[in-house]
């Protein structure tokens, strides 16, 4: 299999996969199928400031930029281009160094990589879950043989040696998260990756071929728990209650959801106090600080609703 350039993690070390990958300014380009052209490249330079890739038709001129790399420093890097319009298109790069100093690469077309290419059948989007662990999860595009296959690997199927003519070579996973390459992963270091990330995030993986996992981070609900100082009634009138409003000095101020301010209540000299719905002139969500004996005491939200 063709090494991948990668963003080392902290708790796995891939260098010794990545020696062989071309260092700036050169780099390497090569397509995988599927309108799919992988870039990718190590940095040495000691100040770096920005990377962009760009792409042309032609080999010398009419270059575009594409993408620019949110962090140029890191030693290992790559990314899929997913929407040239043909394979035959030229890729270079542009490298901003310190004080300005900038070099374009030379340009390149990419090369055929030799990995397998996994042929979508299934029309259905929607990935399968595998027997075991939820967050495990095989898409529904790939072919029947593939993802049975990739089920034996996390099932922790042995394959018997008696049955093997001779020695099969390592596999690896290129590991991603949407178009940027992570690392590249061996077999035998799978089962103990899975079991991390299963046990210590939230995450999920997705096998999109049987030698690409994409990493689904999880994105927790945001649950809602009104203030029981400045709330939403039941007709969309705001209820303001607060304690010993006759010895402590509370303020209001009001925001709308891009934090520019409505008005001010400079003292609640009352408790509780309805505040018209009609002061805020339309519905959604509004922002408050409420304050007390000049001190921030609580910065929430209400919601008035939308038949108002």
């Amino acid at each position: 299999m063709v090494k991948y350039a990668v963003i080392l993690l902290l708790f796995m070390s891939v260098a010794d996969q990545l020696a062989a990958q071309d260092t700036l300014p050169k780099f390497s380009v090569s397509t995988r199928g599927n309108n799919r052209i992988l870039i990718n490249w190590n940095n040495n330079y000691k100040t770096i400031t920005q990377i962009s890739i760009q792409r042309s038709i032609d080999s010398l001129k009419n270059f575009k930029t594409i993408l620019s790399v949110p962090d140029p420093t890191i030693p290992q890097n790559g990314f899929v281009d997913t929407k040239a319009p043909a394979p035959n298109f030229y890729y270079r790069l542009f490298i901003v160094l310190d004080s300005g100093k900038y070099l374009f690469s030379a340009s390149k077309r990419p090369v055929l990589d030799t990995t397998k290419l996994v042929e979508k059948t299934a029309a259905d989007k929607n990935p399968i879950v595998t027997t075991g662990n939820k967050r495990v999860i095989i898409d529904n595009t790939l072919a029947t043989n593939d993802a049975d296959k990739i089920r034996e690997k996390l099932e922790n199927k042995t394959i018997d040696s008696s049955t093997i003519a001779k020695p099969v070579p390592e596999k690896f996973f290129t590991v991603k998260k949407r178009d940027t390459i992570l690392y590249q992963l061996s077999e035998k270091k799978f089962k103990s990756f899975r079991d991390s990330l299963v046990s210590k995030t939230k995450d999920t993986l997705v096998f999109r071929s049987v030698d690409t996992i994409l990493i689904k981070p999880f994105v927790p609900r945001e649950v809602y728990k009104p203030s029981k100082f400045v709330f939403t009634e039941k007709d969309g009138n705001i209820n303001i209650s607060l304690p010993d409003v006759s010895s402590k000095h509370y303020s209001i101020k009001f925001f709308d959801e891009k934090d520019e301010p409505i008005f001010e209540i400079s003292r609640v000299k009352d408790s509780p106090v309805l505040l018209d719905k009609s002061n805020f002139l339309r519905s959604g969500w509004f922002k408050f600080e409420l304050y007390e004996d000049g001190k921030l005491k609580e910065k929430h939200k209400f919601l008035i609703p939308k038949d108002f």
